[in-house]
């Protein structure tokens, strides 16, 4: 399995448990020409934000390991992106949820 496989592979996952905790997919891969958002979900009147991480191995650390300040600085342009292209007026959750070889997700929300 190739790494852009194994990492669909993931985003699926981390899709399933949050439908599973009543959000509402709104999309997949979302991007535009500058950015992209692995998972929009709605839940409760807030939109999550969902940047999955997959990790073969924890020898380098886990996903949210990945989560660079220069990350973090690209998922909030890429909500704002959506956000202003969706009129959206509601709350706004950013989120990373951390996959392992074993299918293991553990989900961290950034404030």
């Amino acid at each position: 399995m190739s790494t852009t496989d194994a990492g669909r592979k993931a985003e699926e996952q981390v899709a399933q448990m949050l439908e599973s905790q009543k959000h509402k997919i709104d999309a997949k891969n979302w991007r535009t020409r500058w950015c992209e958002i692995d998972i929009v979900s709605t839940r409760k009147k807030i939109v999550y934000f969902t940047e999955v991480k997959f990790r073969s191995s924890d020898k380098w650390g886990d996903g949210l390991d990945y989560i660079t300040p220069k990350k973090l600085k690209q998922m909030k342009f890429a909500a704002e992106m959506w956000i202003s292209k969706n009129d959206w007026k509601g709350e706004v959750q950013l989120q990373v949820a951390s996959v392992n070889v074993d299918g293991q997700i553990e989900l961290l929300e950034i404030v």
